[in-house]
């Protein structure tokens, strides 16, 4: 098999005033500013492959590697570090828990977390195009951020998708957002907070990633910095059903796949070292490949193990697992298995031989839900949940626990009902955990009284 590609390329121009054809699909649009041609030097782990905007012919030899300043996660859950770490091996008796409302009056919101900077606040993602600040179970009325004039909310899948803060957010004031825009595309931006908290300045995006979308749906859309300071994206196969343009097995294609970037570096950005196409044999911003529309993923934050939720086509959901230390060395190919395998059950074609695909920790079928919401690891003051995953269905309103056992395997159990439509799971700085309804409120996880 020949693989082709380069660290450093030129982006490909948009028309998007015309329909895109399959060879189209598959040559995305990466960036919004041209990053010079470059050969990309040999990087050690940890460091980024970043090419000097004053090359103006070209980088050449002058492409060099650029160590990231250290980033570690600031924000501590409660309790000392041996809670933190440590996991029950059972469940509790959730009829002793409740998820309570806490935020009302939402515009189908689609996601929650925290920017890291001691204030409290709750910034909550609506998919039309807005992200609202709610303080001490209060809802701010001015937008932290309104766009909704650029965001494309058309088809169900479509609208302002993600968000995600720097970890330096307190000091550089930079979030990233994820939203469907013009031609139904794909936009990864940057923004600036005002010299105001409580708003952001829309005038200061920056759009670092532009993905052209040949369907309305599959646009994934989750934004996360991972423990090593990266920008994790979240991209779907591009829509349809069955993965008509086999995107997610395609290394030449960002849909159907993890992207990871280094924001802090390059113009618009770096690409680690250590990704495993950041010299050849795909696209570099590639970290993993073989997912269908990720919805929701999150590092634990006691661990630095990552859970991803995957929708399925039709009969099967998953939940798959990364271990921190597994993956650090991120030069081996993940490959989650899309479309050559539905969760654990083959669905199209035959896979290479030597192609290694890394099963699903979980499954379930459509007779309990259509739809996953991939969770988060449960790290917040309630110590009976410490270390228990939650996830859930955006149909049926089901949450589930994940335990990890001492030998290895997974215990699951079925836990609440609540009729909701879960889009999303989200923490504050204490770790406390969220349920997203896309019906319009915020609740809390907390016992019952």
């Amino acid at each position: 098999m020949v693989f082709l590609g380069t660290a450093c390329k030129v982006s490909d121009d948009i028309d998007t005033g015309s329909q895109a054809s399959p060879t189209e699909i598959l040559i995305e649009t990466r960036t919004a500013t041209e990053i010079p041609m470059c050969t990309p030097p040999q990087c050690s782990a940890g460091e980024s492959i970043f090419c000097p905007t004053e090359c103006t012919r070209g980088c050449g030899s002058i492409c060099a590697t650029y160590t990231p300043s250290p980033k570690i996660n600031e924000i501590s859950p409660k309790g000392d570090e041996n809670s933190v770490l440590s996991s029950v091996l059972s469940f509790p008796d959730p009829s002793g828990y409740i998820w309570k409302p806490v935020i009302q009056g939402l515009d189908k919101p689609l996601g929650l977390t925290h920017a890291g900077d001691n204030s409290g606040r709750l910034f909550i993602v609506e998919q039309p195009g807005k992200i609202r600040i709610a303080q001490n179970g209060n809802l701010i009325e001015m937008p932290f951020l309104d766009i909704k004039s650029k965001v494309e909310d058309g088809g169900n899948e479509q609208g302002l998708l993600g968000l995600a803060f720097h970890p330096h957010y307190q000091h550089n004031g930079w979030f990233f957002a994820n939203y469907t825009g013009q031609g139904g595309d794909t936009f990864i931006s940057r923004f600036s907070v005002s010299t105001d908290a409580d708003i952001a300045n829309p005038d200061s995006e920056l759009v670092i990633m532009r993905i052209k979308q040949p369907f309305a749906n599959h646009n994934g859309g989750h934004l996360v910095f991972g423990p090593d300071g990266y920008l994790y994206i979240g991209m779907g196969d591009g829509g349809s059903a069955g993965d008509p343009y086999g995107n997610a097995q395609n290394r030449e294609s960002l849909l159907g796949k993890i992207l990871r970037i280094d924001v802090d570096h390059g113009d618009p950005y770096a690409i680690p070292g250590d990704n495993p196409f950041a010299y050849s044999g795909g696209l570099p911003e590639i970290w993993a490949i073989g997912v269908r529309n990720p919805w929701r993923f999150a590092f634990d934050r006691g661990t630095g193990d990552l859970f991803i939720g995957d929708v399925g086509q039709n009969q099967w959901e998953e939940i798959d697992y990364l271990q921190s230390g597994g993956f650090e060395k991120s030069s081996q190919i993940i490959n989650l298995g899309w479309n050559f395998w539905e969760a654990a059950h083959l669905y199209e074609g035959t896979p290479p031989e030597e192609v290694n695909m890394i099963a699903p920790i979980w499954e379930y079928p459509h007779s309990q839900g259509c739809s996953v919401t991939g969770g988060i690891v449960y790290r917040g003051g309630l110590s009976e949940w410490q270390g228990i995953y939650l996830y859930g269905d955006f149909c049926s309103g089901t949450i589930w626990g994940l335990i990890r056992q001492p030998e290895g395997g997974w215990l699951n159990a079925l836990l609440f009902e609540t009729g909701a439509n879960i889009t999303s799971f989200g923490e504050d700085e204490q770790g406390e955990i969220y349920l997203v309804d896309r019906n319009g409120s915020i609740s809390i996880l907390e016992e019952s009284r």
